[in-house]
């Protein structure tokens, strides 16, 4: 048998997620999350750099359930967070995200510094110098969208709607 075509109201609710400021927003903080846990696990990474680590790798993957739920329609059957909580659970998320990345920023900034010796042309070894400079720039990016998405969640909460889109 076939697989079945998604009905027609599943390709509008898709749709009309992909083209919302949050569907777009969400978009980013996968790309950029994505980006930052695949420059440091690509690589040599050392010390507190796991809880950066720690931190893209969870709200990549929490970001990305909470994505899909939405763009299938599904949030009213998830327990507790779903229905009418859903944009309290989306903010919360994003608040969560925002307080982590911050010190993710931070430990990146600091091991940017820390290897900054080896910006050297006439240094030969291997360094990680630009590893976690590219990682302070998607944890900033990352920490910027997740602020974005506060801002955006917490006006429609102060509206008095109670979804993402």
């Amino acid at each position: 048998m076939p697989p079945q075509p998604p009905q027609p109201q599943v390709k509008q609710n898709i749709l009309k997620v992909l083209r919302s400021f949050w569907g777009i927003i969400r978009i980013l903080h996968i790309v950029f999350g994505a980006g930052l846990w695949v420059t440091i696990a690509a690589n040599k990474y050392e010390g507190s750099i796991h809880f950066v680590l720690f931190v893209a790798v969870l709200f990549w993957l929490l970001t990305l359930g909470l994505f899909f739920v939405t763009l299938l329609d599904k949030q009213d059957l998830v327990p507790l967070l779903g229905g009418e909580r859903w944009l309290c659970a989306n903010v919360a998320h994003d608040v969560a995200a925002a307080l982590l990345y911050l010190p993710a920023i931070g430990i990146t900034i600091h091991m940017t510094e820390v290897k900054s010796f080896c910006n050297l042309e006439q240094y030969l070894h291997s360094c990680l110098y630009k590893v976690y400079l590219t990682a302070s720039v998607f944890a900033c990016l990352c920490c910027v969208t997740y602020l974005l998405s506060i801002i955006y969640g917490g006006r429609r909460k102060c509206r008095g709607e109670r979804t993402v889109i």
